[in-house]
């Protein structure tokens, strides 16, 4: 008989797997992320069927699962009690106003960023409203998860802590605690004896993920799964777990900025295009009700370049300031520098610039920035570019109490955008007294006394607009 592999190669991106090395993954087409790993033991047990890496209990004459039927749409009941509140209204937005029992959310982003602090402080009120709340953590000891406790704040009710990596303990503990909420800190320190691979790795974490997905769906168990990511992608984690989970939440922000933003990349409960920010502090994670406030503050009043746009996330309109600095160039190549935003669709702008409105754009160099460290890559944006470049190039201030928003075309011609009038009343909120918009949406806007709306059909009557605004 032909001697059995004991090891394949599996694709660090999306997981595949293959008996042989290749340069280029068949699924994700990515290149150089095919390791050779260990195939998981697949032990014959009496009653049991072993389908690859995981295994389903057989039973009945057809060999499947025991107890299993199908049912219709309308025998399955939605109940709003099936929703569990965070304590933070930010949460709630992105996971879809609630955890759903049974779920699977995976909360990856940058080691240090913050993950272990937001679902702990989440546990706490969790548990402080009565829930039962299991925290497992296998990166830190009892004494150091005790030791963040105290910063966040006391912790009362049932919350209970268990250190261990090991999958076998921890799905017995699940099952003798019985808890509402589960978090596992994190998904690649876990590990299945009969995977013989080291923890971290894509059978180790593919495997343990599969583990806690069958005990979230059969016990009904919200569980939290924290993933750490890396720039150079060496940690196996998020890009496998992403098929496997309910709901992959991202925190980004840099690391010396106080603010977070939490958002949502994948929901099947909930929207995919809502954010959360977050403000770190001594005390932890504090949710930002008003980031559009929180964003301008201390920007400058009379400084040439700078412009407040309107971007939209999800349902929420968010107010940004955008700043531009084009100098003239000393050499023959103009530099240009993105910041927050698309390098090429900068280059784009400048481009309908020097063609349809006459500026030698080329004699300069362009920096773009959107402040505050955000990354909005939404076509709205585009108008607030071009001003904000034409501003910093006559050296010509735009009044403070002045938005502005709309999508530029190569023609020069000013396009609609999305949801227009929440963009408005969120300016009308701030206290902004004009807005320059697409003429198209003005249109179709209701007339309104308290700020004064400028429709604009192409970029030349806009730049026409600044000294009079």
């Amino acid at each position: 008989m032909a001697k059995a592999k004991t090891t394949a190669f599996f694709c660090k991106e999306c997981g595949f797997e293959s008996s042989k090395w290749m340069g280029q993954c068949p699924a994700c087409h990515a290149w150089n992320t095919m390791v050779e790993e260990p195939v998981a033991k697949t032990a014959s047990v009496p009653g049991r069927v072993t389908l690859g890496v995981s295994s389903f209990s057989s039973g009945g004459r057809a060999g499947g699962r025991a107890g299993a039927a199908p049912v219709k749409l309308d025998q399955v009941s939605l109940e709003e009690q099936d929703r569990i509140s965070t304590g933070f209204g930010e949460l709630d937005r992105v996971l879809g106003s609630g955890i759903v029992a049974g779920s699977l959310v995976l909360v990856g982003g940058d080691p240090g960023i913050g993950k272990s602090t937001l679902l702990l402080q989440v546990c706490r009120n969790l548990a402080a409203a009565g829930r039962r709340v299991l925290y497992i953590s296998g990166e830190e000891s009892l004494k150091q998860i005790k030791m963040r406790a105290s910063r966040v704040g006391e912790v009362t009710g049932e919350l209970l802590f268990l250190c261990e990596t090991n999958l076998d303990e921890i799905q017995a503990a699940i099952e003798g605690e019985k808890p509402e909420v589960v978090v596992i800190d994190s998904i690649q320190t876990m590990f299945r004896e009969d995977v013989a691979s080291a923890p971290g790795s894509v059978s180790q974490v593919r495997e343990s993920t599969n583990i806690l997905m069958q005990i979230a769906k059969g016990l009904g168990i919200a569980v939290f799964i924290v993933g750490h990511v890396t720039k150079e992608g060496v940690v196996a984690g998020p890009r496998v777990l992403e098929h496997m989970v309910d709901t992959v939440l991202y925190f980004e922000g840099e690391r010396n900025a106080s603010y977070r933003i939490l958002r949502g990349v994948k929901n099947r409960f909930g929207s995919t295009n809502e954010i959360g920010v977050f403000e770190m502090q001594q005390q932890g994670l504090v949710e930002v009700e008003n980031p559009s406030e929180y964003l301008l503050s201390g920007r400058p009043e009379e400084a040439s370049g700078a412009v407040v746009a309107c971007s939209i996330e999800g349902t929420r309109p968010m107010l940004l300031e955008v700043q531009a600095l084009v100098t003239q160039t000393n050499f023959g190549m103009p530099r240009r520098t993105a910041a927050g935003t698309d390098y090429n669709r900068v280059n784009l702008l400048m481009a309908v610039l020097e063609k349809r409105c006459h500026y030698e754009m080329s004699r300069y160099d362009a920096y773009v920035n959107i402040a505050g460290g955000l990354k909005m890559n939404e076509p709205a944006l585009d108008l607030a570019i071009v001003l904000a470049l034409v501003s910093s190039m006559k050296d010509a201030a735009v009044s403070p109490k002045t938005i502005i928003f709309g999508e530029v075309g190569l023609s020069g011609e000013v396009r609609a955008v999305s949801m227009a009038e929440q963009r408005v009343n969120e300016a009308i909120k701030l206290g902004f007294s004009s807005c320059i918009l697409p003429q198209v949406n003005l249109d179709k806007m209701k007339s309104t006394d308290k700020i004064a709306l400028y429709g604009v059909r192409n970029v030349r009557e806009a730049i026409g607009l600044l000294s009079r605004v």
